[in-house]
């Protein structure tokens, strides 16, 4: 089975209303893949910081309501995606950090896939187009 590690930018799509955002359809259907076990997914634990905080500015900003948020938060949750510690990445994510010009932020997301023999899905074009010639980053748009 493929297992794909899953950035916040993607989940995020689950989340916010559909109106809002790009790529909700790919989102989705890559949601619809793990939900019929065709693939699975693994994050590295700052997935959650990271999801809890595009919601916390959702809300913020006036684009959904608190009680929204925290429904999202548990959507997201109820997936039970299986969660690596971030601790354990992080030599590998400031290496590839330093090497790509990246947050290690980010990196910890390409470290996880290069670590999980995987394949990482992110939202974010930028990323993807700065990473997918040398690393396993996919973007979004281009499923």
């Amino acid at each position: 089975m493929t297992c794909v590690v899953v950035d916040a930018s993607v989940a995020v799509k689950w989340c916010l209303p559909a109106e809002q955002e790009e790529f909700v359809l790919q989102a989705e259907e890559l949601l619809a893949s793990y939900r019929r076990n065709e693939i699975r997914f693994v994050v590295p634990d700052l997935f959650w910081v990271e999801i809890a905080n595009a919601l916390w500015k959702a809300v913020r900003r006036g684009k959904i309501s608190t009680e929204n948020a925290n429904a999202a938060m548990s959507l997201v949750g109820d997936l039970d995606i299986p969660t690596i510690p971030s601790f354990g990445l992080l030599p590998q994510a400031l290496a590839l950090a330093v090497r790509h010009d990246r947050t290690v932020y980010d990196s910890l997301y390409v470290a996880l896939a290069v670590q999980s023999d995987s394949e990482m899905v992110t939202a974010d074009e930028r990323l993807a187009n700065a990473l997918a010639a040398h690393l396993p980053v996919k973007w979004l748009g281009a499923l």
